[in-house]
Order: C-alpha cells, then sequence, then structure tokens
C-alpha cells in the first residue's frame, strides 16, 4: 500500500486528534493513529477506549488499506519536516513504514490495523444542531468549574441539558458552580447527560475559528460530536448530576456592582499575601466601598486594598477562596460584574451585568469561614 500526502495538511489534521493518544496503556496499540485509506481518502482514528476522534484528508493513493502508526514518532517526524509531498509505503506483510521526503527515508514499524479497538456506531440516537462560537463559549465558561474527584464521578465532567426551551451546560466541584443557558439552540426531545472534561478539551482545541454547526448526537452510552471533517465519540458519565438548583439560594437582597477588572487585578495581588492553604480573602461591605483584606498569620503578610463599587444592603463580611474567585471573575468578560449574597454564610452569585438575550450566566462560589 502506498499514498502521498502534504506534510502540512497531516501534521494539521493530526494534531486535531492528537490529544486523545494514550501514552500510559497496557495495550501498546492505543499509542498509534489508525490509518484507513478508501476510494482515495485518509480517515485517522485515534482513542483510548474512552474517548476517540476522527478526521480526514485527500490522498494520491491507488489502492485501500489500514495501518496503525506510532503516534509519537509521526508528530515528532512531521513537526520537524518543512513543507513538500511525503510518500508512504507500507509493507502489509510485517507492517514495516518506509515514509520518503525530498531528502530522506525514515524507517518505523506499525501494527495491524485491523487489531485497532472498534470505534463506537452511532445508534440509536438522537441529536441536535448549535453553533460553533456557543459552544465554545459554553465549553469555556464550564471547565474551570468541572470537578477532579474520582470518587464523585458526576461532577467529572459538564452536565448537558436539551429541552423546547433550550440548553443547559452546569458545572460544578462542589465549591463553585456555573450554569449557561441558551434559548436558541432547542430540542423537541428532552435529555440530559454528563460529558467528560477531557472530551470537551478536545473539541474547544478542535473547534474551528470561524463560525460552523456542530451536530451534537447521543444515546444511553455516547456522545457525538461532528464538525467539518472532525468527530468525536465519548462515553458519556454514568451518574446522575446533582440537584443544582437546590443550592443556588433565591432570595439575595445584597447586591454588589463592581467593575471587573478592578476587581480581578486586585485579587491577584492580594492573593499573593493570602494564606498558602485557604487562599482566603475577605470582602468588608460598607456604604458605596468595597474593602478586600488577605493575610497570613503565620508569616505575618498581610494586605488591604479599598475599590468604589455599587453596594446596596446591609453592612457586611464575607470571605472566599480567592482563586476560585479569580477563575470565576475571568470567565465572565463583562466590563462590569455583578455580586449577590444573602448572609455570610451562604452562596453568593456572581452574573455580568450586561449580556446577550439569547443567554444566560449565572456562577455560584461558596464563601469559607471568615479566619482573622
Amino acid at each position: 500500500m502506498k499514498f502521498i500526502v502534504s506534510t502540512g495538511a497531516l501534521l494539521k489534521q493530526l494534531s486535531l486528534i492528537d490529544g486523545v493518544v494514550s501514552t500510559n496503556t497496557v495495550l501498546p496499540i492505543l499509542e498509534d493513529f489508525l490509518f484507513d485509506i478508501s476510494k482515495g481518502k485518509l480517515t485517522m482514528f485515534s482513542t483510548d477506549l474512552e474517548t476517540s476522534m476522527s478526521t480526514e484528508l485527500e490522498v494520491e493513493a491507488r489502492e485501500d488499506g489500514k495501518i496503525a502508526i506510532p503516534a509519537r514518532m509521526l508528530m515528532n517526524i512531521l513537526k520537524t519536516l518543512p513543507e513538500q509531498p511525503l510518500t508512504f509505503s507500507i509493507d502489509e506483510q510485517n507492517y514495516g513504514i518506509e515514509i520518503t521526503s525530498d531528502n530522506g527515508k525514515y524507517k518505523l514499524t506499525g501494527e495491524n490495523g485491523d487489531d485497532y479497538p472498534r470505534i463506537p456506531v452511532a445508534e440509536d440516537i438522537k441529536d441536535v444542531k448549535i453553533s460553533s462560537v456557543v459552544l465554545r463559549n459554553a465549553i469555556s465558561k464550564c471547565l474551570f468549574a468541572v470537578g477532579s474527584d474520582e470518587l464523585r464521578p458526576a461532577m467529572t465532567g459538564v452536565n448537558f441539558e436539551i429541552n423546547k426551551e433550550g440548553i443547559t451546560f452546569v458545572s460544578t466541584d462542589a465549591h463553585k458552580l456555573v450554569r449557561y443557558k441558551r434559548n436558541d439552540t432547542r430540542s423537541t426531545s428532552a435529555a440530559n447527560f454528563i460529558v467528560p472534561r477531557k472530551a470537551l478539551q478536545l473539541i474547544n482545541g478542535a473547534l474551528p475559528t470561524e463560525d460552523t454547526q456542530v451536530t451534537i448526537s447521543y444515546n444511553a452510552s455516547n456522545a457525538f460530536f461532528s464538525f467539518g471533517s472532525v468527530n468525536l465519540i465519548c462515553r458519556l458519565i454514568d451518574a446522575r448530576f446533582p440537584d443544582y438548583n437546590a443550592v443556588i439560594p433565591s432570595d439575595n437582597p445584597n447586591k454588589l456592582i463592581i467593575n471587573s477588572n478592578e476587581i480581578l487585578n486586585a485579587l491577584r495581588r492580594l492573593i499573593i499575601f493570602a494564606n498558602k492553604t485557604t487562599h482566603q480573602v475577605s470582602f468588608d461591605l460598607k456604604g458605596s466601598g468595597l474593602t478586600i483584606t488577605a493575610r497570613d498569620l503565620d508569616f505575618s503578610n498581610e494586605a488591604t486594598e479599598k475599590l468604589v463599587c455599587n453596594y446596596n444592603g446591609d453592612d457586611m463580611e464575607i470571605a472566599f477562596n480567592g482563586r476560585f474567585l479569580t477563575e470565576i471573575l475571568s470567565a465572565i468578560n463583562t466590563d462590569e460584574v455583578q455580586f449577590e449574597m444573602s448572609t455570610p454564610t451562604r452562596a453568593a452569585l456572581l452574573s455580568p451585568t450586561q449580556s446577550d438575550e439569547k443567554e444566560n450566566t449565572l456562577m455560584l462560589v461558596m464563601p469559607i469561614m471568615v479566619n482573622g
């Protein structure tokens, strides 16, 4: 089997699916890309058994065939070669691979493509179509709040809720929570499923810069994302997402509106002086002023900043994990942000003061006990 392909085109497509490849696995073939040539089209696959990705490319080929090629070696070769045609010659008896460039030959050994794990097929699916811009925005807003505790698997992904009213993306790690709603992406059939963090990171990296349509198909066990020449399949997290509505307080009379960049930059400075375990920052709200304090009693470090704000509510002192707050504020990309609070022991809600009528963003952060 022989085929000819452009170095740049091949590297571009493989870079989209390279993140799936396992580097620490009991199945050596999972460290390979599967190349499948059919009628002059090369389809490239990668999988870790939980997540699979594929993309395709037109090549010069006279015959069909399959070969599994070591991913790391191939990527390292392609990254160092200038743009030029490459000829791949495959010995189908011993799976030897010879790559010929303008100035060199490179030999490596692959594996039988028929031994590559079977990629799940979309069966009994329902689907919904969504803009790539909307999906990227949802992923970027939700990923930072995804949990990493494997003992709570439901929190290690983003919950997708689809119905006739729209689509809602929710993530939480029990300390912070993000709920992002869109009313311009709807489905006649309601569905609820949890997509793992890794799959969403891969999708985010592969989405094109220009707006395109993404088809999200799903069944009881898998989700299928398709856009352009890229297809991603991931096993859904088999768990029930927590009832997040129960932790969102409804009565929040104390409202603070403040410039997003000013408070974000202040927090970044103050965290330097905070306790390295709790990262505690204390908000002292009085009148139209906000005083933020961070201190580390063990090392006698302390810093305070006063910010002008618009505050309506009772005087109060409330403390947060400063790192959590900076993550949330970094994801709210508007000039001003609104805090809604009730008491120092209940969750605070953060939301942008300006937003598209098609979306609704709500972020929640749990307070911590005021210390010192």
